[in-house]
């Protein structure tokens, strides 16, 4: 699985994250390496939910809107999410 995540540094150090294709995706990590490493597992805790109730992953974003007024740093980068099953992708 491949997703687009946001990392915004935050002013008291450390990233947020959030995966604009999967809504209340977020997490965040005190560095950058970190915090992609919890991007990663919060797609996976959240393709579990999604599996649980039976529903498929929602497809990765095309693009997508940022307030970025307030933000002094940020990355957009393509996550890949190594999975041990078959996923369905709606």
């Amino acid at each position: 699985m491949i997703y687009t995540v946001v990392l915004v540094r935050e002013e008291e150090g450390g990233y947020s994250v959030s995966v604009p294709a999967l809504a209340g995706c977020h997490t965040q990590g005190d560095t950058l390496s970190e915090a992609l490493d919890m991007a990663k597992e919060a797609i996976l805790a959240y393709w579990d939910g999604e599996r649980e109730l039976g529903k498929d992953m929602p497809p990765d974003v095309d693009e997508f809107v940022m307030d970025a007024r307030e933000t002094t740093e940020a990355f957009v980068l393509k996550v890949t999410v190594p999975i041990r099953e078959e996923v369905t992708v709606a």
